[in-house]
C-alpha cells in the first residue's frame, strides 16, 4: 500500500470517526432528555406508594429499569451504525477529492489534454478541481509553445543547411578548386554533423509530443530493419553484432520505435571497443514485451547512469576516447519510452558497457490498425 493510499484512508478514518462521533453524541443527548426527566418524576413519589406506570391506552406501560436497559441497548447498537453512517458520508465527501488525485497521476507531458471535470455541485473540491484544470491548460500551452519552437527552429536549420552543402558540393566539383578543397571538405564534413544534429533534435521534440499513431508492430523485424543498415558501420569498427529475436509484438508509433532501437543499436556500436560485440535480444513474456541491447566497452560508472538519458549529456571524454555523438541518443530512447508507456532498465556491468532494457506492454492499444512496419533509418544521434 503506498503512502498516498494510508494518507486517504487515514483522513477518511478520521473523518468517520468525527461523523460517528457526533452521531453517537447526539443519540445519547436526546436519550439523556427523555430518561433524565423520567428518572427525576420517579424519584419525587411518596414512599409506600405504587410506582406509577406509563400506560398508552389499555397496554401496559414501560418500568424506568426496562427503559434504562433499552437506552443502554441502543446506545450499543448505535457505535456501528454510526461508524458505517460517518464512513459512508466521509467516503462520499471524499471522492472529488479521490476523482482529482487519480487524474492527476495520469496527466504528464504526454497527454495534458486530460481535465477533471468535476461538474457540479459548486463547492470548494470542484472550486479546486476548475483551478487545477486551469493550471493544466496552461501547462499544456507552455509545453506546446516549447514543442513547437523546437520543430520549427529544427525545420528552419535545415533549409540553410541543404543550402550549405549544395553550393560546397558545387564547389568541390570543380577541377580548378583545388585551393579551396580542402577547407570545402572540412565544411560539408560540419555541415552534416549540423544537420544530423538538427534531425536528432527534431526526433527529440517528436518523441516528447507523445504518440499520436498507434500500430502494431513486431519488434524483431524492427531491429532486422536497423540492423540491416547498420551492419557495415559495425564491420568497419570490428564489432560483432550478435541476435536472439523471438517475435515480440507490441503497439506504438512505428517511427518512434525505429528510432528508439536505431539509436540503442548506434549507442551500442559508437561507444564500444575495436572486436567488442553488441547483443540484441527481443522476447515475449506475455504480459510484456522486452527489447535488450548489451554492448561490450569501457567500464560506465553507476553514478553516471542517469545523467546519459538527459539531453546533450555525455562522459568526457566519449566511452571510446573520440569526439561523437551529440548525447541525444538515450535521450530519444528515454522520450519514446515514456510516450509508449514503457520501462527503461539499465545495467552497468562491472567488466565494462551497458545493458538497457525496454518493456513494452503486450496489450494493443484500441484504435491502432493491424499492420506490421519495418523500416531501417532512425538516424544517428
Amino acid at each position: 500500500m503506498t503512502s498516498q493510499q494510508l494518507a486517504r484512508r487515514s483522513l477518511q478514518t478520521r473523518l468517520a470517526l468525527a461523523y460517528a462521533a457526533g452521531i453517537y453524541a447526539a443519540g445519547v443527548f436526546v436519550l439523556v432528555l427523555v430518561i433524565v426527566p423520567l428518572a427525576s418524576v420517579d424519584a419525587a413519589k411518596p414512599q409506600g406508594h405504587a410506582s406509577s406506570r406509563v400506560t398508552t391506552g389499555t397496554g401496559r406501560g414501560i418500568s424506568l429499569p426496562h427503559l434504562l436497559t433499552g437506552s443502554a441497548v441502543a446506545l450499543v447498537i448505535l457505535v456501528p451504525v454510526a461508524l458505517a453512517l460517518g464512513w459512508f458520508v466521509a467516503g462520499r465527501f471524499l471522492h472529488p477529492l479521490r476523482a482529482i488525485t487519480a487524474t492527476a497521476k495520469g496527466i504528464s507531458a504526454g497527454n495534458l489534454h486530460r481535465r477533471l471535470d468535476l461538474g457540479e455541485p459548486t463547492d470548494e473540491l470542484t472550486e479546486l478541481g476548475h483551478t487545477l484544470d486551469d493550471l493544466f491548460a496552461r501547462l499544456q500551452a507552455s509545453f506546446d509553445a516549447q514543442r513547437h519552437f523546437v520543430a520549427n527552429a529544427s525545420h528552419e536549420l535545415r533549409t540553410p543547411l541543404a543550402g550549405l552543402r549544395t553550393l560546397l558540393e558545387v564547389a568541390l566539383a570543380d577541377p580548378d578548386a583545388d585551393t579551396l578543397r580542402s577547407a570545402c571538405e572540412e565544411a560539408l564534413a560540419l555541415c552534416a554533423y549540423q544537420e544530423r544534429l538538427v534531425r536528432a533534435l527534431l526526433v527529440l521534440a517528436t518523441s516528447e509530443r507523445g504518440v499520436c499513431r498507434w500500430d502494431t508492430l513486431d519488434l524483431a523485424q524492427v531491429v532486422e530493419g536497423v540492423l540491416a543498415s547498420r551492419r557495415d558501420q559495425a564491420t568497419g569498427r570490428n564489432i560483432g553484432l550478435a541476435e536472439h529475436l523471438t517475435p515480440a509484438v507490441t503497439a506504438g508509433d512505428p517511427r518512434l520505435i525505429e528510432s528508439l532501437v536505431a539509436n540503442l543499436v548506434d549507442n551500442a556500436i559508437r561507444h564500444n571497443h575495436p572486436h567488442g560485440i553488441v547483443e540484441i535480444t527481443t522476447q515475449d513474456f506475455g504480459t510484456q514485451v522486452t527489447l535488450t541491447v548489451t554492448n561490450s566497452g569501457p567500464v560506465v560508472p553507476d553514478n553516471q547512469i542517469q545523467r546519459l538519458f538527459q539531453p546533450f549529456q555525455k562522459l568526457a571524454p566519449d566511452r571510446n576516447g573520440r569526439r561523437e555523438g551529440y548525447g541525444l541518443g538515450l535521450a530519444i530512447v528515454n522520450a519514446v519510452a515514456q510516450a509508449h508507456h514503457a520501462t527503461l532498465t539499465t545495467t552497468a556491468p562491472p567488466g565494462g558497457g551497458l545493458s538497457i532494457t525496454v518493456r513494452f506492454t503486450h496489450t494493443s492499444h484500441p484504435n491502432l490498425s493491424r499492420s506490421y512496419v519495418v523500416g531501417g533509418s532512425g538516424g544517428p544521434s
